[in-house]
């Protein structure tokens, strides 16, 4: 056993447990032992990525874990920075929105990169329609002459003969697959990769961008088309995969290919500089979900804006989290979740900081609920102070939607607010570390930290908030005051993480083999630490899977014994909104007649719809909420998580691909787990 002392990093000694198989020294008195902590420089890491992607005798599959902000575009150069015969690079993403991205970064790099699109997409578009094939076919160079003349002949004439039709579609072709055997670097979708005119092609990498949100099936289109290395890049930390079906996801579909293989044993090369956020906003994510091994590229002044007047509680540390003491609300829909207080607040923020000469498109908020997206998009056009053309263009979207991106600033609503209920999609780890991990200069968290403290994963991270002096109180932005609630033990602490070590209380005891504690690679945690959160900890992203709390407590509920004296009590007769009397029938029923089993299932109808706050709701309030299209653009699923040649299947079930789903399944009374449990 040794002892040193970590820079920066702990404060205590250490003791560091050496296994090796070298000989014991014969000297056991009078000598001393240094070490110097020195971790890997970032010239060392992008040296060691030039070799996989150059080296004739590496193995074939890579596992990149890309963690906050880092682009990938090293890798894609480096691949192509040697010049082979027939040597080109596949670069697919399970979305057009992140394969257009990543597009552009290549071409802005002077690598020939070309942009192969759906046909069904070619009339859409992007910032990168020039380099789209379709476009780059029409602005070919003089070998077609007579391509372009058959299509200014086809676009003046609508249609051509079928002798014209059938060499146009020849002369396509051939010039389609030149542009592509020239290209050092074709990009399109996971999907898209099973296009017919890649069918003869043999790449000599496939890389895969944003793979943890990408299906196995997804992944293997691109894969199975032949390549010599195959790089997968991703943080399966964040979301995994949209599945709709929750049959599907339950049978494992909604595992990534790169989850799947981190399980099976493959090492992932960890890429730990981070590009995007202040540092100050880094140190939580860092020691929570990333074994504190997160460094900053960038520095506190590169993410500092000069001449900003906003009121941070400190301004070396622009975040703060800002105590509400709303309660929620089921929204109109019956399925969702609001907080006025906190949409109150939220549109403090926004309006605070576009005075202070911050842009729309520099912010973003984010909530978990559709209830509470749909209200803070309307309380702000109708009661905010400045012009409500800029609250429009101000994004307002789920978690999920803003996986992969990044605003300059992020305000963060928790919404649940219910001290004897749960607090749902907040209790996904996964879902807070893509909240937490999306702005580049400033966050602003608003919730209520009372009922967010009684849950591990949020006490650690207010009490982080608490002992840095950033958990905050007030009516108003210059007002606020620190906040110094006493914070109540959570049933299970959440684990203290800090370069791998684990501390608890004592010297901390590193074990080089073992995987790193208390991450998604040490699966021995689930038991020990979290009992509470065994699902909703490590259970893949599936959004039905979140509406209710464990599967557990789900099973327990359903499996209650309801006593059936209990709902055949007489009822008092339901009020409409046009003040007349219920049918009959209803009447009848409602009075308990009937066999007991009607009258069991109609009581519970009538539990239901009690909570319905359609039914429930006081005259004096809107009955209804204004949706999607009243206020703002939709902002699909399909644009950061779907792959786009889905999205026509799911045109008409836009308005279901929320956090909340308004599926029409069967519905149970509201039990004491604190969500409706669906079936």
């Amino acid at each position: 056993m040794a002892t040193l002392s970590l820079p920066s990093v702990h404060d205590e000694e250490v003791k560091l447990e050496m296994r090796s198989t070298a000989p014991v020294p014969d000297t056991r008195h009078n000598y001393s032992v240094n070490f110097v902590w020195k971790s890997t420089s970032f010239d060392r890491m992008q040296n060691a990525m030039k070799m996989f992607a150059v080296n004739e005798n590496a193995v074939s599959l890579y596992l990149y874990h890309k963690l906050l902000g880092h682009d990938i575009e090293d890798q894609v150069n480096e691949s192509v920075s040697i010049p082979k015969q027939n040597q080109q690079i596949l670069v697919c993403a399970p979305s057009n929105t992140a394969v257009d991205q990543l597009t552009e970064k290549i071409h802005k790099t002077g690598i020939k990169v070309v942009r192969l699109s759906a046909k069904s997409r070619e009339a859409i578009e992007s910032s990168v329609s020039f380099l789209a094939l379709h476009n780059q076919v029409a602005h070919s160079g003089t070998g077609y002459t007579e391509l372009h003349k058959l299509q200014q002949l086809k676009a003046e004439a609508g249609e051509l003969s079928a002798a014209d039709e059938k060499r146009n579609r020849t002369l396509k072709r051939q010039c389609e697959r030149e542009l592509l055997l020239n290209a050092d670097v074709i990009c399109c979708t996971c999907v898209g990769a099973g296009d017919p005119r890649l069918a003869k092609f043999i790449f000599k990498a496939v890389l895969i961008d944003e793979s943890t949100q990408a299906t196995e099936p997804e992944c293997m289109v691109p894969i199975v088309l032949g390549a010599k290395q195959v790089i997968l890049v991703g943080d399966h930390c964040q979301l995994g995969p949209v599945i709709m079906c929750k049959k599907a996801a339950n049978a494992g579909l909604s595992q990534s290919l790169f989850e799947r293989l981190v399980k099976l044993g493959v090492k992932p090369i960890r890429l730990i500089v981070q590009y995007r956020m202040h540092p100050s906003l880094s140190v939580f994510p860092s020691n929570t979900f990333y074994d504190g091994t997160l460094q900053n590229a960038v520095s506190a002044h590169e993410r500092t804006m000069p001449g900003m007047e906003f009121p941070w509680v400190k301004p070396d540390s622009p975040m703060f989290f800002w105590c509400s003491q709303g309660q929620e609300e089921i929204s109109s829909s019956g399925t969702s979740y609001l907080n006025r207080s906190e949409a109150v607040n939220v549109e403090k923020v926004v309006t605070r900081l576009m005075k202070s000469g911050i842009k729309p498109h520099q912010m973003g908020i984010i909530t978990p609920y559709e209830g509470q997206r749909a209200y803070v998009v309307q309380y702000m056009q109708f009661n905010g102070t400045m012009s409500q053309r800029l609250y429009m263009e101000i994004e307002v979207a789920s978690v999920d939607a803003f996986q992969g991106r990044e605003k300059d600033f992020i305000i963060l609503s928790c919404v649940r607010a219910n001290e004897h209920q749960g607090i749902g999609f907040l209790n996904d780890a996964r879902r807070l570390n893509v909240a937490l991990t999306r702005a580049k200069y400033g966050v602003v968290i608003i919730g209520n930290a009372k009922v967010l403290t009684k849950h591990p994963l949020w006490n650690s991270l207010i009490r982080d908030y608490q002992e840095r002096d950033l958990l905050m109180e007030g009516a108003n932005l210059t007002a606020l005051r620190k906040n110094e609630m006493h914070l109540p033990k959570p049933s299970k602490l959440a684990p203290r993480r800090n370069m791998g070590l684990v501390v608890s209380g004592g010297p901390a005891h590193f074990r080089p083999r073992d995987p790193p504690p208390h991450t998604v690679y040490d699966h021995s945690m689930r038991d020990r630490h979290f009992p509470m959160m065994q699902d909703d900890y490590y259970r893949s992203h599936d959004h039905l899977g979140y509406i209710g709390g464990s599967r557990h407590a789900a099973a327990a509920a359903h499996s209650m014994f309801v006593p059936p004296a209990m709902f055949n009590m007489p009822l008092p007769p339901q009020q409409h909104y046009d003040n007349q009397p219920p049918p009959p029938a209803q009447s009848k029923s409602a009075a308990g007649g009937g066999g007991g089993g009607g009258g069991i299932s109609h009581a519970l109808i009538n539990s239901q719809a009690s909570q319905d706050p359609s039914g429930s709701q006081p005259l004096t309030q809107p009955l209804t909420q204004p949706t999607l299209s009243m206020t703002q653009p939709t902002q699909p699923l399909s644009q950061s998580e779907l792959s786009q040649e889905m999205m026509d299947d799911f045109k008409s079930q836009d308005g279901a691909l929320s956090q909340d789903l308004p599926y029409s399944i069967d519905k149970r009374p509201m039990l004491d787990y604190g969500h409706p449990l669906y079936y």
